[in-house]
């Protein structure tokens, strides 16, 4: 018998806490228009998140909010929200500014810095040391971008410091810290200094959470003017040039409602019920939605749907219990009628949802947990990720690097973080579940209020998702044109082609004017992940105002895209990958035989990841070393620039002839597989188009 070796433990990187809060180079100053705002910021060292140039500012802080600050809302409790800016590429001061916030409810925005569409991404450098490295794709190649941990307490935003043991076996924190449970590996049990987790001192809806947010934006556009397009003038027509909000999976939620929000307090504003001079309009251009979960009451039926019959061939659910499933949420008492008297009783008992009575929060729980229990957890019996139909759980993709990295002293100095980092917080879940949150919502009418407004409303859905398939994005987005009688064209409209580049074609669009429904070929849950070159295609299009499938400037007043009438095009599956087990994501990526092996101290672990053994690890190869920068010490292979300054009103960077802009097609690839970007394990994936020939797919309505 092979004998296994204990843990070495040779690079396992321990909990430690983080450096204090107000350091001697985090700067501390008030909002120049709010008084009751205050920001604790700094320069991360060259190297933290390497950029394309060492000349690009980043900026990373807290803004913090008092208690009371959202009365009349219930809030007796500080808000210390985390954020990370990095600047564009090119043209900083002119450029425009993505707000980039994942979902969960209480996941991380470092998720999507990180894992998807930041400038840098996390790799192994040497045993027991990591560092970063130019993502090609990365959003900054054509916009600021601002990264918000939010609501209060995910990530590494907090209410109160609190010293604490983190349960890496269920993810947990315990306070105060203590010992390890009898027979549970020290290493599994970190001590370390988090928030509360107390889910009173959060938001438990996402009208709270919008509240917050809009007070956040308000620190940081007056502390940082310079990156605030609304305070420059549009070139093309009257007004302000507008800032864009990019949400994902919970954030079908927070998207709609977080803008409607900033445009209900513009409208405060210009009737003088705010005040001007201490108060910022936030004037929004776009709302992107990647993979959102919006309404169950139209994205609910598909979860059956979507688990029998895909494109990728794969029945997840036998056609009997996906009929059983379609009857429950059917049924007299089923899903569909629960959500309807949830909404009935949000509307005639808390009309501004702010999760304060006890009879609408049991209510619209009891239509929650009746949706998940009978609609969407009967697919969990396939042993398929609900994050990616094609492959088993659990799944390696995307790699839980930057969890070490961000668990770093080095780290957590350069940022100047005042809590240990986790990915998700189950406080802040749980408050949104005894709510019901979920099942509140009034997204869709939102949407249609901001299509109005002439915001451009673009839904992005990978179709290896379960969770939030593309089957009912693409419900969403009828339901959302239903709206108004200004967008019945959308129906019409056809499938076209989404031309990544001269040889690769990475979806198919459907658009009419400012409101659009992408299909991402190939990519699961985390759709930048997996498509990097087809997700910042389709994002700097929507941001840019073009058609979203050759990316030329179109009147979006009269334009419509033509093509096939269905997305139908099928794809062969890859095989499931083998899975990684990273340390501080035991339950998402282990095997039960894993964490048998972890509990009974067997194997090794090496940067995170658990091995037979300690040989087994494979260093980098050289080239990583030469890429790749770390806190205080850029990549060998970045020349040098001059570096940031750290003043809020320093100007912003202007650097020209870097790998930025989006490519512009004039004709439809007749293949698919060259030129290909997925990220998702080297696997090709050979997607089957009937329609396109090389000619283009679109035409201009007049």
């Amino acid at each position: 018998m092979l004998t296994i070796a204990l843990f070495h433990c040779i690079c396992v990187l321990g909990q430690s806490p983080p450096p204090k809060f107000l350091t001697t180079d985090v700067t501390t100053i008030r909002s120049p228009i709010d008084r009751d705002i205050v920001l604790h910021f700094k320069a991360p060292a060259v190297g933290t998140c390497t950029t394309f140039s060492s000349s690009q500012k980043q900026y990373t802080g807290y803004i913090v909010l008092p208690p009371r600050k959202l009365a009349p809302i219930q809030q007796n409790y500080y808000v210390n929200t985390f954020f990370w800016f990095i600047e564009a590429r090119t043209n900083a001061t002119t450029a425009p500014l993505t707000i980039y916030i994942n979902g969960g409810p209480g996941s991380s925005s470092m998720v999507g810095l990180f894992q998807e569409v930041g400038p840098c991404e996390v790799v192994e450098i040497a045993q027991g040391k990591f560092g970063t490295q130019l993502r090609d794709w990365g959003w900054d190649r054509s916009s600021n971008i601002i990264f918000v941990d939010q609501p209060n307490q995910v990530g590494f935003s907090f209410d109160k410091l609190t010293n604490g043991s983190l349960n890496l076996l269920d993810s947990t924190v315990v306070s105060p810290s203590s010992d390890a449970p009898a027979g549970q590996p020290d290493y599994t049990y970190l001590d370390g200094t988090f928030s509360s987790n107390n889910g009173n001192a959060s938001a438990n809806t996402t009208e709270i959470a919008a509240h917050i947010m809009w007070h956040m934006l308000q620190g940081f556009l007056a502390a940082f003017p310079q990156y605030n397009p609304g305070a420059t003038l549009n070139n093309t027509k009257p007004g302000p040039v507008g800032i864009n909000l990019f949400t994902e999976s919970y954030g079908g939620k927070y998207g709609p409602l977080f803008a409607a929000h900033f445009e209900s307090q513009n409208a405060l504003r210009r009737s003088g019920k705010l005040p001007k001079n201490k108060t910022l309009e936030i004037h929004l251009a776009s709302l992107g939605i990647i993979q959102g979960c919006l309404d169950d009451a139209v994205q609910g039926r598909f979860y059956p749907i979507f688990a029998n019959n895909n494109t990728y061939g794969i029945k997840a659910l036998s056609l009997a219990d996906q009929q059983t499933a379609a009857s429950s949420y059917l049924g007299a008492s089923g899903c569909q009628q629960q959500i309807r008297s949830c909404r009935s009783a949000v509307t005639s008992i808390d009309p501004n949802n702010e999760g304060d009575v006890a009879s609408v929060n049991q209510i619209c729980k009891n239509a929650q947990d009746t949706c998940s229990k009978t609609v969407i957890r009967p697919y969990l019996a396939s042993g398929r990720s609900i994050y990616d139909i094609t492959q088993m759980m659990p799944s390696p993709f995307p790699p839980s690097t930057y969890l070490e990295y961000l668990n770093t002293p080095e780290l957590q100095s350069a940022i100047g973080v005042a809590v240990n980092y986790t990915e998700s917080n189950s406080a802040v879940a749980n408050a949104f579940l005894q709510t019901g949150d979920y099942e509140r919502g009034d997204q869709i009418t939102q949407l249609g209020y901001l299509l109005s407004l002439g915001v451009r409303v673009a839904l992005i859905y990978g179709d290896r998702d379960y969770i939030c398939n593309w089957q009912g994005g693409e419900a969403v987005s009828f339901a959302i044109a239903a709206q108004s009688p200004a967008y019945s064209p959308f129906y019409s409209a056809g499938y076209a082609a989404i031309v990544v580049n001269s040889t690769y074609v990475g979806g198919m669009v459907r658009q009419y004017g400012n409101l659009s429904f992408s299909r991402i070929f190939g990519a699961g849950h985390l759709v930048p992940a997996y498509q990097p070159e087809t997700a910042f295609t389709v994002f700097t299009r929507v941001i840019l105002g073009t058609d979203l499938s050759f990316g030329q400037s179109v009147d979006l007043g009269t334009y419509q895209t033509n093509g096939t009438a269905n997305a139908t095009q099928t794809a062969k599956a890859p095989d499931s990958a083998k899975p990684t087990c990273w340390i501080r994501n035991i339950n998402n990526t282990c095997t039960s035989e894993q964490k048998n092996k972890i509990l009974k101290g067997e194997g090794a672990v090496v940067n995170g990841i658990l091995y037979d053994k300690a040989s087994n690890w494979r260093p980098p190869a050289s080239s990583v070393s030469v890429e790749a920068g770390y806190p205080g010490s850029m990549p060998p292979a970045m020349t040098a620039t001059s570096l940031q300054s750290s003043g809020p009103n320093d100007a912003a960077t202007t650097v020209d002839d870097v790998p930025t802009g989006v490519y512009v097609a004039t004709a439809t690839p007749s293949m698919s597989q060259k030129g290909s970007s997925s990220r998702t394990f080297a696997i090709k994936i050979e997607i089957l188009l009937w329609c396109f020939a090389a000619v283009t797919c679109v035409t201009y309505m007049s």
